[in-house]
Parts: C-alpha cells; sequence; structure tokens
C-alpha cells in the first residue's frame, strides 16, 4: 500500500504547545499495558480455540465443530482491537503476516470447489492442496510434507515462492479448515464444511481427514505460539515496550500512526471502500465465516481504545490509564471533543453494520451491485472513517510531531488505479 505523508507546516514542533514529558512518558505506558493486555486476551482465547480444536479432532460431530466455530468467532474479539498496534510499530507490522494475512489462495490448503479454477501464472500453488499432497515440489526442490507440523506451515509454506496469497497460517487458515469456502456469492450463508471433513474411516468426507486434522492442530498451535511471542513482546522488559518508550515523540507519533493508518488506509479502503468497488464477496475480513462485521467492529473499538486510554478485557476487567485524549486536551479542548465525536460517529456506523448483520443481512450481501442500503451502511462506516482520519491529522499538527505517515489506499486515493 501507499503512504499518504502528511506535508502540512503545522507539523513542525515548534509550532505547537511543548509535551510534558512526565504525562507522554505515561501515556505511552498506558498504550504499552492496554497492548499487553490485547494480546493477553488474544492468547487466551486462542488457547480456547486449540482446546476446541482438539475436542473436535478427538471426537468428531456438529456440535464439536460448531463449538470449535465459536471459539474462533471469540478469538477475533480481543485480536481485532490489537490491530490499531500495527503501522507504526515495526516489531508488530513485521509479525502480524504470520496471523491475519488475507485474502488467501485457500486451494493451497485443502480442496475447493471446480469453479475455483488452477494453477495461475501469478500463483503454481494456487490449487497444490497440501492435505493431499504429502510429497510436492516447490522451486525445483521436492518437499517432503508426509508430517504436517508447524515448521512445514510456517517455515515452507507460508508466502510459498514470495507470493502473499499463499496464506498458510494464522486465524483465516483455520478459518477455511472450520468453515470450507463460502459459495453462496452475494446469497445468505458462510461456509458449509460437514464436520464428517474430520471424521474417521469411511465416514470421512472430502479425503484425507486425518491430515486435515493434523493442519488444523499446526495451525491453531502455530497461532497460540506467535501470540505468547507477541504479549510478551509489550510486558516489562519486552522489545516493543522498549522501543516504545525510548523516545517519547517517537512513541506517540507510533500511536497516531497506527490508528491513522487503520482508520484510513486499511479499514476504510482495502477492507471497505474497496469490496464497494468490485462488488466482491470475496473481498471481505472473514469471507469463510461471515464474521466480517465483527472484525470491522472491534478494529474500529481497537482506535478508540487507543486513544482514551482504556480497554475492557475479555473477563471484563477495565485496563485504563493516561490517554492520549488527555494530552489532546491540554493543548486543544475543542480538538479533543472533536476526536472523540467523530470516535462516537464511527463506532455507530460500525454498530449498524454489524447489528444488520446479526439480523441476517450479512456483510457479503451488502457488496451485492446495485444493493442500495448495503451500499449506504459500509459507507457510513468509511466516510466516518476518513472523517476522524482527518481529524488525526490535526491532533499530529497540535501535537507538534514530525514525518507521520498514514497508509494509503487506491480505492480511496485514486480509484481508477482499482480496475486496472
Amino acid at each position: 500500500m501507499n503512504r499518504r505523508i502528511l506535508t502540512t507546516a503545522a507539523l513542525c514542533a515548534g509550532l505547537a504547545a511543548p509535551l510534558q514529558a512526565q504525562t507522554a512518558a505515561e501515556v505511552l505506558r498506558s498504550y504499552a499495558d492496554i497492548a499487553e493486555a490485547a494480546y493477553g486476551d488474544s492468547l487466551t482465547a486462542a488457547r480456547h480455540l486449540e482446546q476446541a480444536v482438539a475436542a473436535l479432532i478427538a471426537a468428531p460431530s456438529p456440535e464439536a465443530l460448531l463449538a470449535a466455530r465459536a471459539a474462533w468467532i471469540a478469538a477475533r474479539v480481543p485480536y481485532q482491537q490489537t490491530e490499531v498496534f500495527r503501522f507504526g510499530n515495526p516489531i508488530v507490522d513485521d509479525w502480524e503476516g504470520r496471523v491475519n494475512a488475507w485474502p488467501l489462495d485457500e486451494g493451497l490448503i485443502d480442496y475447493v470447489d471446480g469453479a475455483y479454477g488452477g494453477p495461475t501464472d501469478e500463483n503454481q500453488l494456487a490449487t497444490l492442496n497440501v492435505i493431499a499432497t504429502p510429497v510436492f515440489t516447490l522451486s525445483g526442490t521436492e518437499i517432503d510434507a508426509t508430517d504436517i507440523t508447524p515448521a512445514l506451515l510456517q517455515d515452507t509454506l507460508h508466502e510459498a515462492d514470495g507470493i502473499e496469497a499463499n496464506v498458510a497460517t494464522g486465524y483465516h487458515a483455520i478459518e477455511f479448515l472450520l468453515w470450507g469456502q463460502d459459495l453462496n456469492g452475494h446469497g445468505p450463508g458462510a461456509g458449509a464444511r460437514p464436520w464428517t471433513d474430520y471424521a474417521e474411516g469411511d465416514a470421512c468426507t472430502g479425503g484425507n481427514c486425518a491430515r486435515r486434522a493434523a493442519y488444523l492442530a499446526a495451525a491453531t498451535a502455530l497461532l497460540v505460539s506467535d501470540l505468547d511471542w507477541i504479549a510478551a513482546q509489550w510486558a516489562d522488559g519486552g522489545a516493543a515496550r522498549a522501543a516504545l518508550l525510548a523516545n517519547e515523540r517517537a512513541g506517540l507519533a507510533a500511536m497516531l500512526t497506527g490508528m491513522g493508518s487503520l482508520s484510513y488506509g486499511e479499514q476504510a479502503g482495502e477492507r471497505m471502500r474497496l469490496g464497494l468497488l468490485l462488488n466482491d464477496p470475496e473481498e471481505e475480513h472473514d469471507c469463510f465465516s461471515d464474521n466480517t462485521h465483527n472484525s470491522h467492529y472491534y478494529d474500529g473499538l481497537g482506535i478508540q481504545n487507543v486513544y482514551r486510554g482504556e480497554y475492557v478485557r475479555i473477563d471484563g476487567t477495565l485496563v485504563s490509564g493516561p490517554s492520549l485524549a488527555d494530552l489532546v486536551a491540554a493543548v486543544d479542548p475543542a480538538l479533543d471533543t472533536e476526536m472523540r465525536a467523530r470516535l462516537a460517529e464511527t463506532m455507530l456506523a460500525l454498530g449498524r453494520i454489524k447489528s444488520v448483520a446479526e439480523a441476517g443481512f450479512a456483510y457479503d450481501q451488502m457488496l451485492e451491485r446495485g444493493n442500495a442500503a448495503g451500499e449506504a451502511l459500509i459507507m457510513g462506516a468509511v466516510e466516518g472513517l476518513i472523517a476522524q482520519t482527518r481529524t488525526i491529522e490535526r491532533i499530529v499538527a497540535a501535537l507538534g510531531l514530525e514525518g507521520v505517515a498514514f497508509e494509503g489506499s487506491d480505492s480511496l486515493d485514486n480509484p481508477g488505479a482499482v480496475f486496472r
């Protein structure tokens, strides 16, 4: 993605009131505490998912599959609230592709519908189906995939041949293994993988049920270990916390970079506006499970959490402390009021999408060409995210922070390029 550089002269540090060093340090510590808590919750939820997956594998049944799906959806709630820590924090941005990369060529992993097609010039591995292929050739080297292990997924398959669509790990690989393809287009319904895809003997559907179970177990174990690693980076003595606290102005810039980049290029652009431009039901973040409405909502909540300096943990306890809002209010009370209003408007728009989807009007249905109600719902959130980004820009200027760049998106900045 391109970066949208803030070039206004007001970025010069001399044009803003000087920050109080101790207050800025406290705000950064609160931010790190929230990151530690949210990643810790993501780890806890992933461990619950791992337990549900183990139960499905040990005794496949419709109930066990539903329980594993429910655990996956629950695991997305805290994780999506962590996405605001990307972009400004290189440790997170470099790591994130291991757990939340999308979209993916699911034919790399398992069987797909015949309409999916075969290998393409862009991706020769698009229909590898490693679950059905214990030995294959990658870049001229024969790969023994007899044992499906976390190492095989991470070190060999993930982004194989340098192709980002070869997603072999993380939430969305697990999602595909639990739901299967969503073949409904713009119609109602999510993926409908049968529980018998994990059954033994003659009851097995889809073939290779034991290898499919091995893949699911390996992917889930890898997710847990990856989340364990990132949570540790935000704990006392962790590398992400140390990097953030090393320079107060750079730390504040990282906070605002994460907020602005997620608001603008990533969520408003790549995850929402692009899908409307293409009218493509595959251009939704959680496309197999039809959980995209939740992913969008909790992404937005994560941005609000950072500004307000608070996060509600999955056990209901509140993590809070000195906030970015406090800093802004000290410099420009009206700007703080404006930012709070923009956040509230965005969350209201995202909440409408969430509530309507939960009532039966799924996000992929909203993306259908000519669906005025769906377009209005999505564009309401896109416009809210853009508006709050404009206010974040003003906050950057008010705090006198330099060199802040937000992620951009052709779908917002140059829509014609999307169709080339």
